[in-house]
């Protein structure tokens, strides 16, 4: 599936660098085609991402379609525009959220 394919690509892009300079847990809650809960882990040593609940408490917690976050994290749709637009929802670090761009 898309949604499994690009965490699959996020995990691999995952380094002790971006842990470091990151260190947050992400949680995303995806509506529509494979949904449901996914988790991007910048905090723990040497970070994941994958399908279920992160494996410590979220930081930030971001809902949206799942084809809006492969958009998303491909480029074609920026993370700004999907908040303002009321595509993302986000609850909790608004700015921990924005350092997750810089991984896109």
């Amino acid at each position: 599936s898309p949604v499994a394919e690009t965490f699959r690509v996020i995990q691999g892009a995952v380094s002790e660098e971006y842990v470091r300079a990151t260190q947050g847990v992400f949680q995303f809650e995806l509506s529509g085609d494979d949904g449901g809960t996914w988790y991007i882990d910048l905090k723990t040593k040497g970070g994941s991402a994958g399908f279920g609940k992160p494996p410590v408490t979220a930081d930030v917690v971001m809902s949206m379609s799942s084809a809006d976050f492969v958009k998303m994290f491909t480029g074609k749709l920026k993370p700004i525009v999907a908040f303002m637009s009321g595509k993302l929802s986000v609850k909790s670090d608004m700015v921990l959220a924005m350092s997750l761009e810089k991984m896109l």
